[in-house]
């Protein structure tokens, strides 16, 4: 399964806001993660809208990890960002003439739901753990 690149965009912010200790802004993470502003911008508000991110508007205002995003598992942001439909979609016309007796169809939902069982055993915070969320705060620093 590929990720889009939104959901991509999206575990790569929650990291790096997540290792930080400070606030930050969306252009700052733009920079750091060479990404377009208004892409950043827009994966910020959604995984706001998810509990992921905190925001905070005005002159000190900035862009944080929410308090519970540590426990928030990386499946349910794929799920987010990449909603339950199916790998494939077997009724866009024109409809596939095996629907009726597919057997590949439900192979393939399985196999998406074994992909998300596992994003599901790893939570945004062990993402960050050990050396990996030092490192990321060297991205974009020269």
């Amino acid at each position: 399964m590929k990720l889009n690149r939104s959901t991509d965009m999206a575990l790569r912010i929650a990291m790096l806001t997540a290792a930080s200790q400070a606030r930050t802004t969306v252009d700052e993470l733009a920079e750091q993660l060479a990404l377009p502003r208004s892409h950043v911008a827009k994966v910020v508000q959604r995984l706001q809208k998810i509990g992921v991110l905190v925001t905070i508007r005005g002159r000190s205002g900035g862009v944080a990890i929410a308090e519970a995003a540590g426990e928030i598992t990386v499946g349910a942001v794929v799920r987010a960002f990449e909603g339950d439909g199916e790998v494939v979609a077997c009724e866009q016309q024109p409809a596939c003439p095996l629907v009726a007796g597919c057997r590949l169809r439900g192979r393939l939902r399985r196999a998406q739901e074994a992909f998300l069982a596992v994003l599901d055993e790893t939570r945004l915070g062990d993402l960050v753990d050990g050396p990996t969320g030092p490192l990321l705060l060297t991205l974009g620093r020269r």
